[in-house]
Order: C-alpha cells, then structure tokens, then sequence
C-alpha cells in the first residue's frame, strides 16, 4: 500500500474499506476497496478525518486484508455455515440451519495466538437458528504475508474445521412421569406446561406419555415399554432427589440402562440422570425443570437433538458457567450458563 494525501489521491483506486461512524445512528464503509477517487469525494473523506489514505500496491506475496479474510473465511468453516463477506476487512459466519454450535477450541486458541489473525465466535453449544451469526474473522493490519494465511489455512485442513453447526433432528419422545402424588390424581402432572412445550419448540414431538407410581418395578417396566423403534429418546421425570420415597433411579437402572452420569456440576440440575438403553438416550430430569426457566435439560437437549453423545468428561467441564444467577428476566440461552 501507498499512503497518499487524499488531496493528491484524485484518479486512484482506495485500498481499503474507509469506515464512518455516525454515533447511535451507523457504522460502516464510507467508501469500499476498490472506489476510484474523485474530486467531490476529497471533502468527504475529510469529514470522517482522513487525510491520507491508501492506494494499491501489492507487492508478489503479499495480499490484501479482504483477500486474506476470505481465504481463512472458507478454511475456518465447517458444515452448515455460511460466509458473508469481506466488509471492511471482514468475513461474518452465519448459521444456515437450526442446530447446535460446535467450537473447536484447541484450534481456536491456535488461530488467535498467531500473529495478526483473530476469529471470534459467540459461545460453543449454542442453539442457532437459520442467519443467525455466529462469529467472524479478520487480518489486524491492511495486507499480510501469504505465507502465513498459506500456514494457518493448512492447520484447518489438518484439524478443522473451526466451526460447525450440527443439525437439529427431530425426535419422537417417549415419556415416563413417576409419582404417586400425580398417579393418584393429588396433583396436576405439568410436563406439557413445561417440557412439554420446549419440545414442539425445537420440532420433535411426544408420542406416548405414561405415569407409574413410586415403585422400582412399574417404573422399569414403563422404559422397557418405549425402548423400540418408534422412539428416539426417553425421558423420565421425578423422583431423582435422595429422599427415601425417591426409586426412579433404580427404577432406570433396573430397565438394563447404562446409567453414563447421575449429579452434575450444574446448578439447577444437580440431580440430572443420562442414560443410554440399547441405543436410546435416556433423560431422568429433576423436579427443577418444573419451576426454573433454564436448567440442565435446556442445555442438554438441543445436543441430544443434534446427535451427541455425552460423556462424564463433558458434563465435568459445564462446571464452568454452570451456576445460573437466576435473573429476574431470563435471557438463556443469550447468557453464558451451560456453555462451559
């Protein structure tokens, strides 16, 4: 690049993106890489305090920040991302489905420690919806070394891609709701009020609903009941605390369910119950999925419905970010409970 006095610049063609600010109203380009500058745009530029500008230059080996961005742009994405871009420099990642975002963070932190390349995302395992944006990657400075972007685009083909979003599948979900306050008609059963609805909004749906009383025997039989092919996960509500009358855990277990993890590092779902019976995904979800308005199911399962399979290691690390402030006004998921 030429630094150039914009006075003397008339007739040459802008290397960069010029950016105007108006405060609370706009931010953006003035005038796009590429503009061909004339007389009545001098006051222009001045206005927005440019003085000088930059014209092109190239020398071999070396490329422009919008050529950069959109090298690494296409190297940093993965499955269901789409690009936007370059604008003043810059390449916007944009979910093109409902899904769950995937993060590869070693290879992140490997971008963002290299020399003059930065790519920041919102937080992993956040449930995207189709535009939805994502993160975004840049060069500091106007031109960098093609080498380097050659460098960092080769670590993507080994390790990436960076990010990804996983599709939502939709499920058909099989229902056990444990009590005998609720089998015996004391109280209302809530799970359509509750659950239910978060369910019809991620798209699956219930297809069979059972209630069974407190005991070991009806509870197992009840999972074994939902454990063919016309359903894709299980949940089973209740009965999950220590309390003496509490047998939905072993009434799961008794089922033949390979219990992966039961407590959790999240606060509210510290009793949170995942299983796996035959192929199926087992949920058992605490009685705090009745009153608060996020909890260890809002983040399980929109993974659970993008397909993964979770492991005791992966719930150890939603320890960190794992303790809801239970706002006054809810914002989740735009909040970084669960995210790890």
């Amino acid at each position: 690049m030429k630094k150039i006095k914009i006075e003397d610049a008339v007739g040459m063609v802008l290397g960069h993106d010029v950016t105007q600010i108006i405060p609370g109203e706009y931010k953006g380009p003035r005038f796009k890489r590429g503009h061909l500058i004339r007389e009545e745009d001098i006051p222009e530029f001045l206005k927005i305090g440019k003085e000088h500008i930059y014209v092109m230059d190239l020398k071999p080996g070396t490329i422009h920040e919008d050529d950069a961005a959109c090298r690494l742009g296409k190297a940093f994405s993965g499955k269901n991302i789409k690009i936007i871009g370059p604008s003043e420099g810059k390449m916007t990642f944009h979910s093109a489905v409902n899904g769950v975002l995937k993060i590869n963070l070693p290879l992140l932190h490997r971008i963002n420690l290299s020399k003059n390349i930065i790519l920041s995302t919102i937080h992993r395992h956040t449930p995207c919806s189709p535009e939805m944006a994502v993160g975004a990657t840049r060069i500091i400075s106007l031109t960098a070394p093609e080498r380097q972007i050659k460098k960092v685009v080769a670590w993507c083909e080994e390790e990436g891609p960076v990010i990804e979003v996983l599709p939502f599948q939709k499920l058909n979900i099989g229902v056990v709701i444990t009590g005998n306050e609720i089998f015996k008609g004391r109280i209302k059963d809530r799970f359509d009020d509750r659950v239910g609805k978060k369910i019809i909004h991620f798209g699956s749906r219930i297809v069979k609903k059972e209630v069974v009383p407190d005991d070991v025997h009806q509870i197992s039989q009840a999972l074994l009941s939902l454990n063919d092919d016309s359903f894709d996960l299980i949940l089973v509500t209740g009965g999950l605390s220590v309390d003496p009358d509490d047998v939905t855990r072993e009434g799961i277990r008794r089922a033949g369910t390979r219990i992966i993890f039961y407590g959790t590092p999240v606060l509210p779902g510290a009793m949170f119950l995942y299983g796996i019976l035959g192929k199926k995904p087992v949920l058992g979800l605490p009685a705090c999925v009745f009153y608060h308005s996020a909890t260890l199911f809002d983040i399980i399962f929109p993974r659970i419905l993008a397909g993964e399979l979770l492991s005791r290691r992966e719930i150890s690390l939603l320890g960190h970010g794992g303790y809801c402030q239970i706002c006054a006004k809810c914002h989740f998921p735009l909040c970084p409970f669960g995210k790890g």
